[in-house]
C-alpha cells in the first residue's frame, strides 16, 4: 500500500494586472505534479461577494463553469479539470461571499458559543477549513489553489491572511507562487520588472514572501531581468522562471519543467525530488502546433464584445472542446467569432457563412441577437453545413425547425416572447416559481443528469454508449406537446432524460452533422478526453 504523505499546499496569487495566467499557471504545475506520480487537487478563491459565479456577467467575468454537483463556479475550474482530467466539486470552489455567509450562519446558530466573531481570525480560518476539507475529500497529495484578484487589493486579503496562518502553523507544507507580469513598452522596447517588484512587496506587507516568481511576458525573460527581480525580490535566481506568450497552452507544462520548475517546489516543500513523465503534453502540443490541415468554423452568439474587444472567455470552455477535437484529426480549427446581431439586422449578410466548414451556436440567454441566430441556422440547416447547437443553440435549432419546416411562423421560446401561441421552449413549474419569486442564483437545472440515446443516431455512435451522463446549465426545456410534430417533419429526438421525460438531444437525419444539445459537453471535454461529439462535429467539418 502507498505510504500516505503530509498533504502539501501550493499557493499561486497574482501581481500587476488580472488575467496575468494564474488559472493555467495552477493548472500546469497540476500537471507536472499529476506527472511524478502525485494525487493532486484544485481549488479557486474568488473574492467576490457572489456567493457563486452564477450570476456574473461573462462578458465581464468569463465563462460560468459548471460543475458535476452543479456548482456555479469560475472559468479556471475548467482549466483545472482538462490539465488535471479530473472532475472536482463545490468543495474546491470559494468565494468572499461564500465564505462570509457560512460564519454568519454559524453565528446565528451559536457556534462560536458567545464569541465575538470577528473578521480575523475567524474569516481565514473557515477559509483554512475549506481547504482542508477539499484535501481530504479529494484523497490529495498536493493542494494547488489559486487567490483570485492582485495581490495589493482589499478583496483577496483575508486569502492571504489564511496563506499566512497556513504557513505559521505547517511552514515545510507551504509554498507561494507569484505570477506577474513584465510589460515591454513599445515606446521602450525594454522588458520592465519594476511592476513586479511592487507586487513583491504588496505581498510581502501581507506577511507573504514568494519562493517562485512566474514572469509572464510577451518573449522570454533574459538574464538581467533574471538576476533583477531575484536580487530585489527576495528569490533565488533559479526560482524565476520566464512564462512567454506560447502558441497554445498545452505547452506551458513543458516550458516549466524545462526550467525545473517541479523539483524546485517540491524541494521547497521539503520533499524529494521525482522525475516527470511529460510525454503526453509534448505530443499533444506538437500535434496543435503542428496541423495537417485548417477547417473554418464560425462561432455565432451574443457574448463577444466589451467595448472595442471581443471577450473570447465567455465561451472558453467551447474553444477548448474544438481544440482538443482539432488535435485529435491532426488539424486546425479557425474560430471566427460571429455577433449574431449583424445577422439580425442584415438577414442577407447571413449568406457570408458560405465561407465556413461548420457553424457552432453556444449557450447563452436573454433576447439579443436571437433572430440573427435564428436565421444561422436556417442557413446551416439548408444549406447542408454541419451544425452544432449547444443549449441554447438546441432550443433555438427546434424554434427554427418549427417555424420553417413545420410552418408555424410564430414558434418561439417564452424567453423571447412569453406570449407566442407556440411556445416550443418553455418553462417548467419550480422554474417558473424561482423566477416569479426573484430567485435567480443556483436555482437553474444544474449539474450532471443522464441521458438515454436512440439507436441509429448521430449521439449514439459518436459516443459509443447508450446512456451517457452530461452536465446542465438551463432554465428553459423543450415543450414535449411538440415532439410527435417535429419528428414526423424529420427532427429526430436523439436523448432523453428518463427520469424527467425532458428533450436533451435534437438532430436532423439528411444533414452532415445537425445536433442540438440541451446540456454543455464542452465542460466534459479534455485533452486525454475529447468530447465526442465534438471529435464527431470537427470531423463533418473536415
Amino acid at each position: 500500500m502507498k505510504k500516505k504523505i503530509q498533504p502539501k499546499f501550493i499557493f499561486v496569487v497574482g501581481g500587476v494586472l488580472s488575467g496575468v495566467g494564474k488559472g493555467i499557471t495552477t493548472a500546469s504545475l497540476g500537471a507536472i505534479m499529476q506527472a511524478k506520480g502525485f494525487s493532486v487537487t484544485a481549488l479557486k478563491a474568488d473574492p467576490y461577494i457572489n456567493v457563486d459565479a452564477g450570476t456574473m456577467n461573462p462578458i465581464e467575468h468569463g465563462e460560468v463553469f459548471v460543475l458535476p454537483d452543479g456548482d456555479e463556479t469560475d472559468q479556471d475550474m475548467g482549466n483545472y479539470e482538462r490539465f488535471l482530467n479530473i472532475d472536482l466539486t463545490s468543495e474546491n470552489y470559494m468565494t468572499t461571499g461564500r465564505v462570509y455567509k457560512t460564519v454568519i450562519e454559524a453565528e446565528r446558530a451559536m457556534k462560536y458559543k458567545g464569541k465575538c466573531v470577528q473578521v480575523v481570525p475567524h474569516i481565514p480560518e473557515e477559509i483554512i477549513s475549506r481547504i482542508r476539507h477539499a484535501v481530504q475529500k479529494n484523497n490529495a497529495d498536493i493542494a494547488i489553489m489559486e487567490i483570485g484578484g492582485t495581490v495589493g487589493e482589499y478583496e483577496n486579503i483575508l486569502f492571504l491572511e489564511a496563506v499566512r496562518m497556513l504557513k505559521l502553523e505547517a511552514p515545510d507544507d507551504v509554498a507561494v507562487v507569484l505570477v506577474s507580469y513584465l510589460p515591454v513598452p513599445s515606446h521602450l522596447g525594454e522588458m520592465k520588472t519594476k511592476p513586479t517588484q511592487h507586487a513583491s512587496r504588496a505581498l510581502n506587507s501581507a506577511g507573504l514572501q514568494a519562493d517562485m516568481i512566474i514572469a509572464r511576458s510577451r518573449e522570454v525573460m533574459d538574464k538581467p531581468r533574471r538576476e533583477k527581480l531575484a536580487a530585489f525580490c527576495g528569490v533565488r535566481k533559479d526560482a524565476v522562471i520566464s512564462a512567454p506568450d506560447v502558441e497554445t497552452i498545452y505547452h506551458i507544462p513543458t516550458i516549466f519543467e524545462e526550467q525545473g520548475v517541479g523539483n524546485m517546489l517540491l524541494e521547497t516543500l521539503g520533499m524529494k525530488k521525482k522525475s516527470t513523465d511529460l510525454s503526453f503534453w509534448k505530443d499533444f502540443s506538437h500535434r496543435v502546433m503542428h496541423p495537417k490541415k485548417t477547417v473554418k468554423i464560425a462561432v455565432v452568439g451574443k457574448y463577444f464584445g466589451t467595448g472595442n474587444y471581443t471577450l473570447a472567455d465567455s465561451y472558453i470552455s467551447v474553444i477548448e472542446a474544438l481544440k482538443h477535437a482539432a488535435a485529435f484529426h491532426m488539424i486546425k480549427a479557425e474560430l471566427d467569432w460571429v455577433d449574431s446581431e449583424e445577422f439580425e439586422k442584415s438577414p442577407k449578410a447571413v449568406e457570408r457563412l458560405r465561407e465556413y466548414d461548420g457553424v457552432i451556436v453556444p449557450g447563452g440567454f436573454g433576447t439579443r441577437g436571437i433572430e440573427g441566430i435564428i436565421n444561422t441556422i436556417r442557413y446551416a440547416r439548408e444549406k447542408k453545413i454541419p451544425y452544432f447547437g449547444l443549449c441554447y443553440g438546441m432550443q433555438l435549432a427546434t424554434v427554427e425547425f418549427v417555424r420553417n419546416v413545420v410552418g408555424k411562423k410564430d414558434a418561439h421560446t417564452v424567453e423571447v416572447n412569453p406570449k407566442t401561441t407556440n411556445p416550443i421552449i418553455h418553462i417548467n413549474p419550480n422554474q417558473a416559481k424561482n423566477v416569479s419569486e426573484n430567485r435567480y442564483g443556483g436555482t437553474m437545472r444544474l449539474g450532471s443528469y443522464d441521458c438515454s440515446l436512440a439507436k441509429g443516431s448521430i449521439s449514439r455512435k459518436a459516443y459509443g454508449s447508450d446512456l451517457i451522463s452530461e452536465r446542465h446549465r438551463h432554465r428553459y426545456e423543450f415543450n414535449n406537446e411538440y415532439r410527435e410534430l417535429i419528428e414526423a417533419k424529420g427532427m429526430r429526438i436523439a436523448g432523453i432524460n428518463d427520469a424527467t421525460n425532458l428533450v436533451e438531444i435534437v438532430e436532423i437525419k439528411d444533414h452532415p452533422f445537425f445536433v442540438g444539445v440541451q446540456f454543455h459537453p464542452e465542460f466534459l471535454s479534455r485533452p486525454m478526453r475529447p468530447h465526442p461529439l465534438f471529435v464527431e462535429f470537427v470531423n463533418a467539418c473536415k
